[in-house]
């Protein structure tokens, strides 16, 4: 076993180790290195290995602690409240302990306390101006207080939250000022949950098939006949990932010959922060089958394959819509209907909202308009997703604000992998623009 050998070895007992603490629990990188018997530099790049991945976070104030990696699509929209404070710019002036904790709703402290109890419970976020009686009952039930208009807590107040671990934040912001914001960071986490990430469809912890530069042809037909696979990635000593090689690549070549000269260099990679849908138009533009999954340092994590995101996109189809994109509440306004020869087309209200600076309907909504409508017109029509590639507009009159247009998409062209269609939107019956589109699957259909 040579050196890098054993250092990964230690490597991977660590993050094994820092896996099987309990959800919680501060992790110190000098007490991890004695109980491991291992440098504290090796003890501190496991730490940040498992950052990375997700099993344990670095808090202000708190340190590092386990942390519960549960699927990104599982996770609470509830917001901790160290997020509250991020969000409404504020400071914490006691119980800095509870920061990690989730705040499940708030509640606006302009009522008599009497009746405050009916709606303060425990994990709740009592939001309150300069009411020291509110703030102690708030804390007495269980639950955060956040002080609007920049005034300070009694030093009472303040050991009571110390003693209970619930945090007492202070802000500058008025009451509807600090609801609005954390309203919207709401909305915003919900539909960060929409969107699927590469994290969401792989299982860390699951050896990797990878060769190195120095393995020969035969290692890789040893590697394929025990996989079925036919393309690798191929990794330095330090596992970061330096190319990618293939059967194609090594076709009629001798067992005992080396790959070094023979896989591609510098492949396309993604992170696990990297969105579903951009992975699919990378594999789809660029004809890969396999993307490596690394880390901010190149360090293989694990593979994706085509069939992979594509299989995750189609199921993410069926779940439930959450939050609200501009996208969104654009196409909010349009109904699909069809029709007498069962043809697919969308109609809609153009809203005060939508208008430009001219009192028209603004471009970019127009484009917004018609993006989905072709997105939503391929999809029934191939069952599949599609990205536009390019789009030409011929605009022959506005849009007025409060009218109805309608909105007509015909396939012109279609094959494995682009489709071209023709849009025409109409307003009191009179065409108003004219689209050519082009857009490239992220499948076959």
């Amino acid at each position: 076993m040579d050196f890098h050998e054993e250092t990964l070895t230690k490597h991977e007992l660590l993050l094994q180790h820092i896996e099987g603490l309990k959800v919680g629990s501060k992790i110190s990188v000098r007490k991890l290195a004695k109980e491991m018997q291992v440098s504290e530099g090796t003890a501190y790049r496991a730490v940040k290995e498992a950052e990375n991945i997700g099993y344990v976070l670095t808090k202000d104030r708190i340190g590092t602690i386990r942390v519960d990696k549960a699927s990104r699509r599982h996770l609470s929209e509830h917001l901790t409240f160290e997020e509250v404070v991020k969000i409404v710019g504020g400071h914490v002036l006691g119980g800095s302990k509870g920061l990690i904790k989730p705040l499940h709703k708030y509640v606006i402290g302009a009522m008599e306390l009497e009746d405050m109890l009916g709606y303060i419970d425990a994990g709740s976020l009592l939001i309150v101006g300069n009411r020291q009686s509110a703030h102690r009952l708030a804390l007495q039930q269980g639950a955060g207080v956040l002080i609007t208009g920049g005034f300070e807590a009694s030093r009472e107040v303040k050991l009571i939250a110390d003693a209970l671990d619930l945090p007492i934040i202070s802000c500058k912001h008025d009451t509807f000022t600090v609801a609005s914001l954390i309203n919207r960071a709401i909305y915003d986490r919900l539909i960060k949950k929409k969107i699927m990430l590469i994290e969401d469809i792989v299982e860390l912890g699951k050896k990797v098939n990878a060769l190195k530069s120095h393995s020969t042809i035969g290692d890789f037909q040893e590697l394929r006949e025990r996989t079925g696979q036919s393309r690798f990635p191929v990794v330095d000593e330090w596992n970061h990932v330096i190319g990618m090689i293939t059967y194609k690549d090594i076709s009629g070549l001798q067992p005992d010959h080396v790959i070094d000269k023979h896989y591609t260099r510098n492949p396309i990679t993604v992170t696990m922060s990297t969105s579903l849908a951009s992975a699919a138009h990378m594999m789809a533009w660029e004809g890969i089958e396999v993307l490596p999954i690394v880390d901010r340092n190149r360090k293989l994590l694990s593979t994706a394959t085509r069939k992979q995101v594509l299989q995750a996109m189609r199921d993410a189809q069926k779940l439930p819509q959450l939050g609200e994109t501009f996208d969104d509440l654009i196409w909010s306004h349009f109904e699909e209907e069809r029709d007498e020869q069962n043809k697919l087309y969308f109609r809609g209200q153009v809203t005060p909202q939508m208008s430009s600076h001219l009192g028209s309907l603004s471009k970019g909504v127009f484009t917004t308009i018609v993006t989905q409508a072709v997105y939503r017109f391929i999809r029934d029509e191939r069952h599949t997703d599609h990205d536009v590639e390019n789009m030409t507009f011929y605009f022959l009159r506005p849009v007025q604000i409060e009218k109805e247009m309608t909105v007509r998409v015909e396939m012109i062209e279609a094959s494995r992998r682009f489709c071209k269609v023709d849009v025409v939107v109409k307003c009191d019956d009179q065409i108003v623009c004219k689209v050519m589109i082009t857009a490239q699957a992220f499948g076959e259909a």
